[in-house]
């Protein structure tokens, strides 16, 4: 990790008091499931399994040998997330809206189709986001809470630190694995819970 991101991971101080750190749940015979089928949520992923990647380098948008990307096996999970989608009868917003750091923007890009997915600085990662960072959070916040109709969710597909900066250490540690969802109720205090789609055995963390 770099000096940087210990410096940003301090503004957690300054999120909501931190709840007991959430356990991520396969979303299968999750409580949340009917919720998700009604619609009216956000479901902010974490991008899929970067695992074995090089770590980022040079932290510039458009520079895709610079940053850490999907692993193999990271763009199949992508791909049987949006699977899921339909096999659960899950019912989305379109576009998808996904960073444009590549892991994040191949993640939305594998699961609904690049025709489907809308790129925005407003799910920047935290590493990339310079002076814009507090734009960035408001952003993140922006699109949390932001009310939707019932019918559809909202997808949002980033990065967990700007997670862990809105809500604090209950999705900090283990607890958002990478190709999970926060699934946020808008205008709750903390989300409703951390669901997994595809859980790949070992993954789910990188060592940068």
């Amino acid at each position: 990790m770099s000096t940087t991101r210990r410096a940003l991971l301090g503004l957690t101080l300054a999120a909501p008091a931190a709840a007991q750190q959430m356990v991520p749940g396969e979303v299968d015979g999750s409580a949340l499931l009917p919720r998700l089928r009604a619609g009216g949520l956000v479901l902010f992923f974490r991008h899929a399994d970067t695992a074995g990647e090089p770590c980022d380098r040079s932290y510039r948008l458009g520079d895709r040998a610079g940053q850490r990307n999907l692993s193999p096996r990271g763009r199949a999970q992508a791909r049987r997330i949006g699977q899921r989608f339909a096999e659960l009868g899950i019912p989305v917003q379109f576009p998808v809206l996904a960073g444009p750091v590549y892991r994040a923007r191949d993640t939305a890009e594998e699961a609904w189709g690049s025709a489907r997915v809308q790129v925005t600085d407003s799910l920047l990662a935290d590493d990339y986001a310079g002076a814009r960072l507090d734009w960035v959070l408001a952003e993140h916040r922006r699109l949390f809470n932001a009310p939707l109709p019932a019918g559809v969710n909202r997808v949002l597909v980033g990065h967990r630190t700007p997670a862990i900066m809105i809500y604090g250490q209950s999705v900090g540690g283990t607890a958002f694995p990478e190709g999970a969802a926060l699934v946020i109720e808008p205008g709750a205090a903390q989300p409703l819970g951390i669901v997994e789609f595809v859980k790949l055995p070992g993954g789910g963390f990188h060592g940068c």
